[in-house]
């Protein structure tokens, strides 16, 4: 949903790239891991360094989380990469955490996940059906490169796949038979790699479908298959705003759940959200986003997720005012989501992160 987003940011990981070190307790209580994404709350070279630092002391595990374009036609045609995407993997590969859990994410489909990623010109590569030849091998081969150049923990192959089968139905099967092949031919190279598909919990509890039940066991029969179930959930979205809203759609997901869980995205937000352009008006609370923060740290404990992967630790302001006309609305959803607000003061539900990230 944010991959227009992520052409923001790669140039301010070019240069001035250092490994952190951090200090991972192995003698930690709890039995899952906690991180964040690397996404940057500003512009300036210093804000992706502070991210980067501030990821290292206060998580055990973070997401490089590749939401953007995909050189189809270096990969289908044997053409050489894109400067632009050798760049930003070099960025963010030199900026690698020492020592700690990487989960790659990556996104075969585009923002509305209801087409193929455009390739870097802006086009959709031409094809019959996702399952074509060219599709698969382009897809095999850019996975293989982001694990070679990565060397991640966990991958996650595709995000959000679930909304495909929502706004494209007709391309629902030949997308399994596509991300089938490349996984099985990515588990031949890196056996011991554990990987997975995202689907949006919010998009897949109360589905807005003719029949909830099919529709939700045909995208779970896929998904139990993967090493573990990935998912994204922001519960903002599905206008789920108490303890019990939260508990409620994460017992649907466990009640679906087979293979371990695993937030490989979510936050919740701590203000109101108010975007007349999308005609959206949600309200949202410091406490709200902490009483969130609390449930899903608490169904981690007690259902033994792997991960849990908090979207953005401080709130993103000062990056969202850089942003093109184009895409500022869009932004805006997830700005208000940090565990530190825009000026870096902690809100209650760092409070929350620390108690659980130091047992």
């Amino acid at each position: 949903m944010r991959t227009n987003l992520f052409a923001i940011l790669p140039l301010l990981l070019l240069s001035n790239c250092s490994e952190n070190e951090p200090t991972v307790d192995l003698e930690k209580g709890r039995k899952f891991d906690m991180g964040f994404t690397t996404w940057s709350f500003g512009p300036r070279l210093q804000d992706v360094n502070d991210t980067y630092s501030f990821i290292a002391a206060n998580a055990d595990i973070y997401a490089e989380h590749l939401d953007t374009a995909i050189p189809w036609n270096a990969w289908i045609n044997e053409q050489p990469l894109p400067v632009a995407f050798i760049n930003e993997i070099s960025g963010r590969v030199n900026r690698k955490i020492s020592g700690m859990q990487l989960l790659l994410s990556v996104s075969v489909l585009d923002a509305n996940r209801s087409e193929l990623a455009a390739d870097f010109s802006g086009a959709t590569p031409a094809y019959a059906r996702l399952d074509d030849s060219a599709i698969k091998e382009g897809y095999f081969k850019h996975i293989r490169y982001l694990v070679r150049e990565f060397k991640p923990d966990y991958l996650v192959i595709g995000i959000e796949v679930n909304e495909l089968k929502l706004r494209s139905p007709e391309k629902w099967n030949a997308y399994r038979n596509l991300i089938t092949d490349v996984k099985s031919r990515i588990r031949q190279l890196y056996p011991a790699l554990k990987i997975s598909e995202s689907i949006s919990l919010h998009n897949l509890y109360e589905a807005d479908v003719s029949d909830p039940q099919s529709h939700v066991e045909d995208i779970m029969n896929h998904i139990n298959q993967n090493d573990f179930v990935a998912v994204s959930f922001y519960p903002f979205l599905k206008n789920l705003r108490t303890n019990t809203d939260f508990q409620r759609a994460l017992e649907f997901l466990h009640k679906q759940a087979i293979a371990p869980i695993a937030l490989v995205e979510t936050a919740h937000i701590a203000q109101n959200l108010l975007i007349p352009n999308l005609n959206v008006s949600i309200e949202g609370t410091e406490n709200e986003q902490r009483a969130y923060l609390e449930t899903v740290l608490e169904n981690a404990d007690s259902q033994g997720y792997e991960f849990i992967i908090w979207w953005a630790h401080r709130d993103f302001d000062a990056l969202w005012e850089t942003f093109p006309d184009e895409v500022r609305d869009i932004g805006q959803l997830w700005r208000d989501t940090g565990l530190l607000d825009e000026n870096g003061e902690e809100r209650p539900a760092f409070s929350v992160w620390q108690s659980y990230f130091k047992k």
